[in-house]
């Protein structure tokens, strides 16, 4: 599993579980029904910061990793651009030396039995 796809299920886990206890704390702490709703507000409120937050750092390293994905590719390309030229050349030279080395050499002629 890949650093990203743990980090998302941390995430996750994180949430839910915040939610979770926050719901649990909620409803088991003596309190009355308008000090609860305005403990839920400031939650909810928070929550969906420390959200926004995450998306946003999230979004930060996805872009990072967008980037040099781009960078990696074209040094890649241009590896294999570079590669291909060289056989090119490469294959150039072997025909031409076996050319001469066919044009040197008599013809092998093979007796008649």
């Amino acid at each position: 599993m890949s650093d990203s796809d743990d980090f998302g299920m941390f995430l996750v886990g994180f949430i839910v579980g915040g939610v979770a206890g926050a719901v649990a704390a909620l409803l088991l702490a003596p309190q009355s029904g308008e000090e609860t709703r305005t403990l839920i507000k400031d939650k909810s409120i928070e929550l969906r910061d420390k959200a926004a937050e995450q998306a946003d750092v999230l979004a930060t390293k996805a872009s990072k990793v967008a980037e040099d994905a781009k960078v990696r590719g074209k040094e890649l390309v241009d590896t294999a651009n570079k590669t291909a030229a060289d056989a090119k050349v490469r294959g150039k030279e072997l025909v031409e030396s076996a050319k001469k080395a066919v044009a040197k050499k008599p013809a092998v002629e093979v007796p008649n039995e």
